[in-house]
């Protein structure tokens, strides 16, 4: 390949800075950039983002044979690159994206790493670069490998997983309103606030990547309502601007919990049950 697809997010920086200067400037004019944005929270995200990258790089690098060899040796179909095999791809990986974002926030071997993400109390652009080193170790790689034995090739798997990243990126913001029609078929930043809520009425849903169909069908949709504001962070706060604390604080208190655990299948159920189910778990032990 002349460009590796890996690097799309990196290559796309310049655009989400200048989408974070431009929403910044937007909340000094209102007079609430201070309660908006927090100079720590922007630098542990952009660390974050950098810290991942790197180790989605050396994931890509160690699993990308396993994706070659399901494709060359095992795959169902083959497609040629018109735009019906790039539209099954497209549903295709959002189909599982959905599966996988709502596998991370109920299985917490998956949240520890997903926490991450929902651990900042503000939400702002630069809330979408709050990412987790600690995705490969997850398993967040094994939720694609049904594409590549489906018959798509390796590197359009990374580039469609990329890209339907980067579009999340522009719905991390307290800036744009409801999207009217257009919130029945895609992902929103009115849908994406209520998702990264920790109230009652929003915590565990609208898991969408880029079409809110997906949460529509599966019974996942919370709708935004202006009566509850949206509180932001996580249930367990993580008091930190660390990044690394941050990556890793979910993961240790798990271990902490699988450790003390006296059985076989309580500790089972501090790497599998959903994440306040194993937490309350450890509190009755306690």
């Amino acid at each position: 390949m002349g460009f590796d697809v890996e690097w799309i997010l990196l290559a796309l920086g310049p655009v989400f800075v200048l989408f974070i200067a431009l929403e910044a400037w937007h909340y000094r004019r209102q007079g609430v950039l201070a309660e908006r944005f927090v100079l720590k929270d922007s630098l542990c995200n952009l660390a974050l983002a950098l810290l991942h990258q790197g180790a989605d790089k050396l994931a890509w690098l160690l699993v990308l044979p396993l994706y070659h060899w399901i494709y060359q040796s095992h795959r169902l179909f083959t497609f040629d690159n018109g735009w019906q095999s790039l539209l099954i791809l497209f549903l295709l990986q959002d189909f599982l994206y959905y599966w996988f974002h709502r596998a991370s926030h109920r299985v917490r071997w998956l949240w520890a790493a997903h926490s991450v993400h929902h651990s900042s109390t503000l939400m702002n652009f630069s809330t979408a670069f709050r990412q987790s080193l600690m995705y490969p170790v997850a398993g967040m790689w094994l939720f694609w490998l049904p594409i590549a034995w489906i018959g798509f090739p390796p590197e359009q798997v990374i580039a469609i997983v990329l890209l339907n990243l980067a579009f999340q990126f522009f719905v991390h913001t307290r800036a744009i309103p409801k999207l009217g029609p257009l919130e029945w078929v895609f992902n929103t930043p009115s849908i994406h606030r209520s998702h990264h809520a920790m109230n009652p009425r929003y915590i565990d849903h609208n898991y969408a990547g880029v079409l809110s169909i997906w949460d529509r069908l599966f019974g996942t949709y919370v709708e935004e309502i202006t009566a509850e504001p949206c509180e932001y962070g996580t249930v367990k706060p993580v008091n930190t601007f660390n990044p690394l604390r941050v990556s890793l604080t979910e993961w240790f208190d798990m271990f902490a919990d699988f450790r003390h655990a006296p059985t076989l299948k309580g500790k089972l159920a501090q790497l599998v049950a959903p994440p306040e189910k194993a937490e309350a778990l450890a509190r009755e032990k306690d």
